[in-house]
Formats: C-alpha cells, structure tokens, sequence
C-alpha cells in the first residue's frame, strides 16, 4: 500500500511541476587556483530540498521551480560560494564557480585554546536548543541526533556563549517529517546584551514514514505554512494578503502609533516589476497581523500577553526594501529585521522553499548527501530577529 501511494505521488508530481513551470541551471565547478574541475561538490538551493554532486568533470545540473533562490557551492576545504538566481536569470545553464581554498583562522584558533567548555551540552544545550531549534509545540519532536559534534565556548570577560562545530549538525524534525543538514559556522549568544545571532547551512531532506504519519506531516506543514513569513510573501506577490487573512499597518516610530494600510498595493509601496516579481517599498516598520489562527500558550506567556490573545503579531523592518520571487523567495534578507511572532518561531517551524500545500508530497530524491547548504543568520533580542552578515571570528 505504501509503495503504491509513493507511486501515485511521483506519477502527480511532474503535471504539478509543469503547472507551476520549471526551469533548468547547470554548469561547472572548479578550484579558483589549479582551474581543475571538482568532483564531488555539493550544489544545493538554501533552505529547499533541490541539491545534487558535481560528476568527475565538475558538471551539475538541477531544475527547479520558478522563483528565487540563493545556490550554495562547497567542497571540503573550500570556501562556500553563494550566487542568487531565478528563472529570469541569463546564462542559468552556464554557470562557472570558481573555489578558493580555506584559510585557517588564528582568531578560532585562539578560541578552541582558552575558552572551551568540557562539559558544553550537558551545561548549554537547553539553552541552545530554545534559541536554535525554539520553543513551540512542533520544537518538542525535533531531536539534534549528533549533539557531540558541537563545541561550546564561554569567554567570562564578553560574557559570551560561543558554539562552533566542524561538522553537519542533523536536525530531525519528527513535526514536519524533515531533516535538517545543518552546517552551523557559529552560534553565539551575547549575555550582556540578550542577542543570539547564528549562521549556518541548511539543507531539508524528506522523511520516510508509514502512511499515516506522512498524513500526519502534510497536516502539519499546512498548519506551519499558515501565517509564516513564506506564506506572506506569497500572498502580497499573488495580492492574496486579505484572502490569506493578513492586515498590514505602518509604525510611526515617533508616535509608536500603527496606522492602517488600506490598499496594501498602492503605487507608493508596491511595484510590479516585469509581471513576475514584485518590489515592496515602506518608509519604516511594517505591521503584520494575521488573523486565521491564535498565538500558541507559549509564545503569550513568554511575552506577557494575555491568555485569549487572538490574533498573531509580527513586525517587519525592510530596510531599503525587498523584491519577492513568484515562489515567496525574497531579497536582500540580511537586510530584513522581523520581530514578534515571526521571531518567536525558529528552525522546528520553517519550511522550504520549494514547499506548497498544493501539491503532494515530493519523495526524497535519489541524490548524494549535501555536504554543506548555504548560508542563513538570525539575530534575536527578547523575541526580535535581525538578519546580518555573517559572525566573524574573535579573539577572546
């Protein structure tokens, strides 16, 4: 029975595929000094479950559906490359990535020698686990399988929380059927200023289940999708905003007054650009409420709200604005402050990119294991994230 489903769902996925449209990328990966081509690169889409390995000539290809995304390069003992690309992209099926050789870092180094705490998971990996993984209902069935892979690192005069692993960090998100290759680059919490800001490389892979658990996860991969960031930026592309249940109103920063936005695709805030994507322009914070669904008990008494909250709260700070793909993927995100709800919710609750609760589920894909995926920064200040550049190394 379960092998039938299976092949029900690959005999759906292509007509969905093709409803959607798709497009092809490929091209070649060499080292950035030798010229010679690299067999065995990791070629992925951050935060999707599309990648695949370069073959003995360095040649890869992917097809993707149409949108954005960021594709990530890396090879052991180079330097991970991350290009953004789309379907409207020229010469998507030439692409040369050149890799430079990693350097060692002295800073790191200086790190591991001084600070390093023996006895790291045991003291820290609640508190790693709350600001990684999260505190809602579905962070309950996620499990770190390899937590000894993780290297915690506490400087008394920064008052700092440091991890840092050589490693893939494997998240398996029983909720949502996933699991998460997490190539963590750092995790630090500043104690002091009560901000955690970590950087990584995700990639998702499909769980294997009996049917009723595979029923079990599309139920709760809609209820996840359902008010999440993916959703919203999908629904102002689609100009779905008020059928999806969303409100959105400015932050007058001087006033801390909202003030309604009554036609979220006014001219002034919204522009089309080429029938495909769409620019949004605010000038300051954007309030985002969403009304199909009640905050989770947690996430009230962490925030000291009351228990009958009804509706779930998010800011939005974009800067100097973003422009959203047809598949919800938007840019530039380290210039994107969130804040409330959506900072609330960490890796048990995200989805990928290549999700939609309109179609089957995609079975795993027979490719080699991803070694790395790209990159994703997360800053959070009492229930606020911000989006940065990476964290540099620092010497304690």
């Amino acid at each position: 029975m379960k092998n039938l489903i299976r092949l029900l769902l690959l005999s759906l996925l292509p007509a969905g595929l093709m409803a959607q449209g798709t497009f092809r990328i490929s091209g070649k990966v060499m080292d950035a000094s030798t010229g010679q081509f690299l067999q065995g690169a990791s070629v992925f889409c951050q935060n999707t479950t599309s990648g695949t390995v370069t073959n003995e000539d360095g040649d890869f290809s992917l097809r993707l559906n149409n949108g954005g995304y960021d594709l990530a390069i890396s090879f052991s003992g180079y330097e991970t490359q991350s290009l953004r690309i789309s379907n409207n992209m020229e010469d998507a099926e030439a692409i040369m990535v050149a890799l430079n050789k990693k350097e060692k870092d002295m800073a790191e180094i200086s790190i591991i020698a001084t600070t390093e705490v023996a006895n790291g998971w045991e003291k820290y990996g609640s508190f790693l686990r709350d600001n990684f993984i999260g505190r809602t209902a579905n962070s309950s069935e996620c499990v770190i399988e390899n937590p000894e892979v993780l290297r915690f690192f506490y400087s008394k005069k920064r008052n700092r929380l440091k991890v840092i692993t050589d490693s893939i960090v494997i998240i398996r998100n029983r909720a949502l059927g996933y699991i998460i290759k997490y190539r963590m680059d750092s995790f630090v919490h500043e104690y002091n200023e009560k901000r955690t800001l970590y950087t990584g490389f995700p990639f998702y892979e499909e769980m294997e289940g009996s049917d009723e658990e595979v029923e079990q996860w599309v139920k709760n991969r809609k209820k996840a999708y359902e008010g999440s960031v993916l959703q919203f930026m999908r629904a102002y592309r689609d100009s779905t905003l008020r059928k999806a249940g969303y409100r959105i109103e400015m932050v007058d920063d001087a006033t801390g007054k909202n003030i309604p936005v009554y036609n979220p695709y006014d001219t002034a805030y919204y522009d089309m650009m080429d029938h495909v994507r769409i620019g949004l322009f605010f000038p300051g914070k954007l309030r985002v409420v969403y009304s199909e669904e009640k905050p989770e008990p947690a996430y009230l008494a962490a925030a000291k709200l009351p228990s009958n909250t009804p509706i779930q709260i998010s800011i939005l700070d974009l800067a100097d604005g973003i422009i959203i793909e047809e598949n919800g993927f938007y840019y530039d995100q380290k210039e994107v402050l969130t804040l409330g709800y959506w900072a609330w919710e960490k890796m048990a609750d995200f989805l990928p990119y290549d999700y939609s609760p309109d179609e089957p589920r995609k079975a795993p894909p027979v490719i080699e294991p991803v070694a790395e995926t790209s990159e994703t920064v997360d800053t959070t200040v009492a229930g606020e994230v911000e989006n940065k550049e990476p964290v540099e190394s620092e010497n304690d």
